[in-house]
């Protein structure tokens, strides 16, 4: 069967790396270009031994140039910084290559939104009309036929799968919606911070972004698309001292008198057909370490009749679920393939 030729731009990240390690096994996709300004020049293995001897190891890095990655591949993976992507991904599909963006830059359908929020001018509007929001529990169809994805952010995947079947079922209040979320440290990315050191983030816990981290209005957007309404939520980040991971505590108030088996009867039939998303057996709660290395969204449901909330967990790897592995699953429906093709992975245990 012929191969799928890929390039993929900013290979230095995490979710650069992560992509690699991921397209090793793809039995469809060839990695014909990897880019990156400061490793060029270089092998792949040479910046990631555990590539040593596999399939793509000695593929050279070069400049990112888009003339050259549009005539030597059929799909584009980005993975570069805000307002980087949306130049490329121009280029790029004026000359009808696919692309799936890994930043912000195509998520957020209203233009003064996003300019607010990420501080800079987006200076192709005309995309954000036929860019495809790229969860496929939601949109699937509409991926299949897409030219340009927009990959979820980390946090929105988790959030946005943890309140699907409530606000799809109208279970619960849309108003005073609390988002809990935590993330291990590869969710601040590769580049040397202080923030991120070992010394900084090992041994204890702290919250940062708050109240205005440019996730919220990608999840107001979502949300709101499900409930048929404009939302405002309470969204809470916190750094754990974890590589990768993600637990969102989300605290909701019901509005159906509902126990907790009627809760979790809706969660399971809104996921039944949707083999990522893991509702778990009422009793057992999510944890970040069973989704480690794996496409798995994991959530508990929680009814606490005393005050009438609903409290959703929602357990994913952000670097993997929250990132690559969500690029490649899209990158998949995009072409025609198996959506689980180079995803059927067994948690990364310690």
């Amino acid at each position: 069967m012929k191969k799928i030729s890929v390039g993929l731009v900013g290979v230095t990240g995490y979710t650069g790396m992560e992509l690699t390690r991921l397209l090793e096994n793809h039995s469809r996709f060839e990695l014909v270009r990897v880019t990156s300004r400061a490793e060029a020049g270089k092998k792949l293995a040479d910046i990631y031994p555990f590539l040593q001897g596999m399939r793509y190891g000695d593929i050279v890095i070069t400049e990112p140039d888009p003339d050259d990655l549009a005539a030597a591949c059929e799909l584009v993976f980005l993975a570069v910084p805000h307002k980087t992507a949306m130049e490329i991904a121009a280029v790029l599909l004026e000359r009808n290559t696919r692309v799936v963006d890994l930043s912000a830059d195509f998520r957020l359908r209203d233009r003064e939104v996003y300019e607010h929020w990420y501080k800079c001018q987006h200076t192709q509007p005309a995309l954000l009309e036929t860019a495809v929001y790229g969860l496929p529990e939601l949109y699937e169809p509409a991926i299949r036929t897409a030219t340009l994805i927009a990959n979820p952010g980390c946090y929105p995947t988790s959030a946005i799968l943890g309140l699907y079947p409530a606000l799809k079922n109208a279970m619960v209040d849309t108003k005073g919606i609390v988002i809990d979320a935590k993330s291990g440290a590869t969710g601040a990315g590769r580049k040397a911070a202080v923030g991120s050191l070992f010394c900084e983030v090992s041994d204890t816990f702290r919250a940062y972004g708050l109240p205005t981290h440019r996730h919220t209005p990608e999840i107001e957007q979502e949300i709101g698309a499900i409930a048929g309404e404009e939302m405002t939520i309470s969204f809470n980040t916190h750094l754990l001292p974890i590589n990768r991971g993600i637990l969102s505590t989300i605290y909701t108030t019901l509005i159906k008198d509902m126990t907790l088996d009627d809760v979790h009867a809706l969660y399971e039939e809104a996921y039944r057909t949707h083999p990522w998303v893991r509702v778990l057996p009422t009793g057992k709660l999510p944890e970040t370490r069973f989704v480690r290395g794996t496409m798995f969204c994991d959530i508990g449901v929680v009814v606490d009749r005393r005050t009438n909330r609903l409290v959703i967990l929602s357990a994913i790897d952000n670097v993997c679920r929250g990132a690559s592995g969500q690029a490649l699953a899209n990158a998949n429906l995009m072409c025609g393939i198996d959506v689980q093709e180079g995803l059927r992975l067994a948690p990364l245990m310690p």
